[in-house]
């Protein structure tokens, strides 16, 4: 292929003109990344570690595939797992010449497919697509006389999306959850009378939820022969991106639309699997090669987003994980090994705090020295195991002056500041196109500029702040896709991406410190990062109680610690208020991170309490065998009337309620309803007590322990 030359896009400042085909896409990739560019037939897998440079790796071979002729760009199907990545994909397609290539999430391009495929496979309308569950499951919940909160609706909506993921149906359910403890606080018989009670309203109402989606796609490729021939003959070639997070049914789906062809490149890294909780798994990664023997397998290992020092950590914290058992030991792979390629940087931080007020206020003071250095505001992220945990942190930072966005928050496109924005630049561009139009930039500043925007961001804080910083993103935008895409770049295209951005909420960056959560970090990156609230009961969480769970929760941590390029502060607290008693540890995962950490750090174990005895086995009222766990944890069968004090329990479920809330987590993660009531009946006194009942194991009793004979102790139960 030596000499082919093409007349793309591909280099705004044309320097490159001439070059051959191989300069032009694959000159700036390194050896590995090369070779995934360079291989475009034949199944692939690309193990790509955090930060090596995935993306540019396969849109570059996407590129090179349609320049050289090998890719059709319409017989190309992208697939990834987030709007924001398939735009972000699209984008550089685009700007590597190869634009007519389709990249959409599993669920975009199994409802294009279906809604054209609707018509002559079913027949009429296709039924309108659910927005939310809540309000059908609570109608399902009603129709079953099951009394429910906001709390217990999203759990059930969850458990319920789990489910249909993994190809189940309220049949087999009941069969394939054992294990799942009480999702919204109902057994699982319960759970499956309400996905049956769902399954029915939604048929009642004529309309399919999101997983629908790909369900009934999958059943009209598999039981409609011309369907099938059809897609598969539009798509020849499939890169699928993030394949670490496939669940069974788009693992069925992808499947149907190879049709037993290996024309696949697929790309992830186990290490990042952080999503099994929905029904991801990494089992298809990590077993490609013995679905496609022939497939080619490629390691990125080369780390270019972070220094040595955070290299350095990430590496150790995976390093360090010792065997879980059998079970939990065959399901984690061998992390890749990051080499760093960036110059040394700062060692990271290790902070201890007394509380977690002072806690964010330590991180709102070192985020003011970052930016009185001169690193900007949209460069640092404040990273958090729980959403309830942002609070504090916003109090903190709004305390100091310093703007922040907590993403997860109003979406940037739904703001109205953007949204005039965006009605004055299409009104616009029937005025101003044409040569004399001047530079996009500064139209685009003149543009907005009755809308509230200045070349100097206001000194006050608050709505007029949050404008300005929503305008200069729009601002920044215009210039970076100048730089990107040359002069000629015109205010109609500038408006036809903030439009296709919109669709995808692809969001410009803003100009404030980002607030997220952990999970939603995923795929993001910042020069600064402070991993926060680093204790044990948060890092892991206190529901992880497998071996499984806690390695997810290991493989979480290294995520947020792989999301920084420069600075990486690392926190946590030993009390949750000030002066309250200060009985929390560092997380077991910095044992052997931290500096001051003992050297040979053992398995953690809880001090002064001692191992609970098994719970009874026969009532102790009426002295009749115990037939589920429920009755084993209160010890105390569903036909004899509870003991407790009505004001006891109602305290104690209040006060689940408000710890649930706080930790943005389901109320059964706190306790479930028989732990509760095995407490309330017990009445303990003091922390012993409370260890030995069913259900109230080390972690939840250093976590909960306290709080909860505060409050027997207030309402006379102790």
């Amino acid at each position: 292929m030596q000499g082919i030359t093409i007349q793309s896009g591909l280099d705004s400042s044309g320097s490159l003109a001439g070059a051959s085909l191989e300069e032009r896409i694959l000159g700036g990739l390194d050896a590995e990344q090369r070779e995934v560019a360079s291989t475009l037939t034949g199944p692939l897998c690309v193990l790509a570690g955090a930060g090596t440079g995935k993306t540019r790796a396969i849109t570059h071979r996407i590129a090179y595939g349609v320049h050289t002729g090998v890719y059709s760009p319409q017989r190309l199907l992208a697939v990834t797992f987030t709007a924001r990545a398939a735009a972000e994909m699209r984008s550089r397609l685009r700007d590597l010449g190869a634009g007519n290539v389709q990249a959409r999430t599993f669920h975009a391009a199994a409802l294009r497919q279906l809604q054209f495929f609707w018509p002559q496979a079913v027949g009429g309308a296709l039924p309108q697509l659910l927005d939310h569950k809540a309000t059908m499951i609570a109608e399902a919940a009603r129709r079953l006389r099951l009394s429910t909160d906001r709390a217990s609706i999203r759990d059930l909506a969850a458990e319920i999306e789990w489910a249909k993921v993994s190809m189940l149906t309220p049949a087999n359910y009941l069969e394939n959850a054992q294990g799942r403890g009480t999702p919204g606080g109902f057994d699982l018989t319960a759970v499956a009378r309400v996905f049956q009670a769902y399954e029915d309203v939604k048929t009642d109402r004529n309309v399919i939820d999101f997983e629908d989606v790909l369900l009934i796609t999958v059943g009209i490729l598999q039981e409609d022969a011309k369907v099938a021939a059809t897609v598969r003959e539009q798509y020849r070639h499939f890169v699928v991106d993030e394949y670490q997070d496939v669940s069974p049914l788009q693992q069925r789906l992808l499947e149907l639309w190879l049709g037993g062809r290996e024309e696949l490149c697929v790309v992830g890294d186990a290490s990042q699997t952080i999503y099994s909780f929905t029904g991801a798994t990494p089992e298809y990664l990590l077993r490609f090669r013995g679905r496609y023997p022939s497939a080619n397998v490629v390691k990125l290992v080369r780390d270019y987003r972070s220094t040595p020092e955070v290299v350095k950590l990430a590496n150790g914290l995976l390093a360090s994980r010792r065997s879980g058992g059998p079970a939990a030991d065959a399901a984690w792979a061998a992390p890749l090994k990051l080499v760093a390629q960036r110059a040394s940087g700062p060692e990271p931080r290790f902070m201890e705090c007394p509380d977690d007020e002072a806690e964010a206020a330590a991180v709102a003071g070192r985020i003011r020295e970052l930016l009185d250095a001169g690193t900007r505001a949209s460069e640092i992220a404040v990273l958090f195991r729980t959403n309830g945990q942002s609070e504090a942190f916003e109090q903190a930072l709004a305390a100091a002056g310093i703007g922040y966005q907590l993403r997860g928050g109003e979406r940037f496109f739904a703001r109205k500041e953007v949204r005039d924005a965006i009605l004055q630049l299409r009104a616009a561009t029937r005025a101003v196109e044409g040569p004399d139009a001047g530079p996009l930039g500064q139209l685009v500043r003149d543009i907005v500029r009755s809308l509230g925007y200045s070349d100097e961001a206001p000194h006050s804080g608050g709505a007029l702040r949050e404008r300005w910083e929503s305008l200069a993103a729009l601002v920044a935008l215009a210039d970076e896709l100048v730089a990107v895409r040359g002069e000629a770049f015109t205010l109609a295209e500038f408006v036809n991406e903030l439009q296709e951005r919109s669709v995808a909420q692809h969001a410009p960056t803003v100009e404030g410190v980002t607030l997220a959560s952990l999970h939603a970090a995923k795929g993001l990156e910042w020069d600064a990062v402070f991993l926060v609230g680093l204790s044990e009961g948060l890092m892991p969480i206190s529901f992880a109680d497998t071996p499984e769970s806690v390695d997810e929760e290991r493989r979480l941590l290294y995520v947020g610690i792989t999301r920084a390029r420069e600075q990486l502060n690392l926190s946590w607290s030993t009390a949750r208020t000030p002066g309250g008693r200060a009985n929390r540890r560092p997380s077991r995962f910095l044992d052997s991170l931290r500096p001051d950490a003992p050297a040979a750090a053992g398995p953690r174990k809880s001090v002064g309490v001692k191992r609970k005895a098994a719970a009874p086995a026969s009532c102790r009222v009426c002295g009749s065998m115990l037939s589920t766990g429920a009755e084993r944890k209160v010890g105390r069968c569903s036909q004899c009337p509870p003991s407790y004090q009505e004001q006891t329990f109602e305290a104690l479920r209040q006060w689940r309620r408000d710890e649930a809330q706080s930790a943005d987590v389901p109320a059964y993660v706190v306790f479930t309803d028989a732990t509760l009531t095995a407490i309330a009946e017990a009445r303990p006194g003091n922390l012993e007590e409370l260890s030995r009942l069913a259900g109230v194991g080390p972690s939840k009793l250093e976590r909960y322990g306290e709080a909860v004979l505060s409050v027997l102790a207030e309402n006379g139960g102790s």
